[in-house]
């Protein structure tokens, strides 16, 4: 999709933000530990309208629009404005609902940029090779009370641990079907079974976090927010985490903090410049996998990461987290 020049600009709708000021504070100075409950795209309604509000961080952004299936794809339909000097470019599109397709139309300062960019707070994705972020919401009817309130004495130190690791797509296919991979909801009740019956307390899987290159086995990120399409909903997701509490299995997604890859709707420049990369290639481009490490010393950035960790952990009552390639984040030089 390419982003067509809209002839006239929809006057900019601010609404009702979702962001207070202490959201903004606490995003600027690295410590809002939940920001995908205010950044993204959320349906809200407002003033009798139904809608979605979007958010996005652009701080060297000239422009940001929000660019869809229900606009045509046009650069200027849908406007965003500055929230002050925070960074944030924020407004309401109305009618714009859950299931709808969307990126953001960027337009840089510096250099005449601008790139069309899947949202970093997207909940859902296409599925790849297409890369629009999909408006959705995060509902789901939990059954795993009973496992939520005892998991703690299951991740006590002196617990017993015995963790099976598996990368879901190849773990197992469906032959009869064009050899194609399980959905999350298929796999639920095979995997607790094999889980079970070989004496595993815990399964690790490795990244489902949504990624374009699937030979990457998911280790080099995009959706930092948003499960893999490839095996389905959030919801579908949920339901195999669920499943696996519910006889008995916890759950460790694998999450990689240290490097995102360079995809053009991805995170890469997000605005014309070096925002969630670091700006020295010395520290961060990592040559042996040709994809960048993220700025951590840049307030915003931690914000993202950790409210990324939380958010695995809430929303998906996941039970841990194995963080990938740790070294990569702690040497200047490797």
């Amino acid at each position: 999709m390419t982003a067509r020049p809209f002839p006239v600009a929809t006057a900019p709708r601010r609404g009702r933000s979702l962001l207070s000021d202490e959201d903004v504070y606490l995003f600027n100075e690295g410590s809002h530990l939940r920001l995908w409950e205010r950044l993204g795209a959320h349906p809200v309604r407002e003033d009798g309208t139904d809608g979605t509000r979007f958010a996005v961080w652009a701080p060297d952004a000239e422009s940001v629009s929000v660019i869809g299936d229900w606009n045509g794809w046009r650069s200027g339909a849908n406007v965003l404005v500055p929230r002050g000097n925070s960074g944030i470019w924020e407004g309401f599109a109305p009618g714009v609902s859950v299931g709808m397709h969307y990126k953001y139309f960027v337009r840089s300062r510096y250099h005449d940029h601008a790139a069309e960019k899947a949202d970093p707070f997207a909940f859902r994705s296409e599925v790849p090779p297409r890369t629009a972020s999909i408006i959705a919401t995060l509902d789901h009817d939990w059954g795993d009370d009973d496992w939520m309130q005892r998991r703690g004495q299951r991740s006590a130190l002196d617990a017993p641990v015995s963790i099976y690791e598996l990368h879901l797509g190849s773990w197992r296919r469906k032959a009869e079907d064009g050899n194609r991979w399980l959905s999350y909801r298929e796999i639920a009740p095979l995997l607790a079974d094999y889980a079970i019956e070989m004496g595993f307390s815990h399964v690790e899987l490795l990244p489902i976090m949504e990624h374009p290159f699937y030979g990457s086995w998911g280790y080099q990120t995009t959706g930092y927010f948003a499960p893999t399409s490839r095996y389905g909903t959030p919801q579908d997701l949920m339901f195999l985490i669920d499943h696996l509490h519910q006889r008995g299995i916890g759950v460790i997604l694998d999450w990689v903090p240290s490097h995102f890859p360079g995809d053009g709707h991805g995170l890469a420049y997000f605005d014309g410049t070096h925002l969630y990369e670091h700006g020295d290639p010395r520290q961060g481009f990592h040559p042996d996998w040709s994809s960048y490490i993220f700025n951590y010393g840049r307030n915003e950035v931690r914000s993202f990461l950790l409210s990324s960790a939380l958010y695995w952990l809430e929303v998906y009552h996941a039970d841990g987290l194995r963080v990938d390639a740790v070294a990569s984040m702690l040497y200047l030089d490797y």
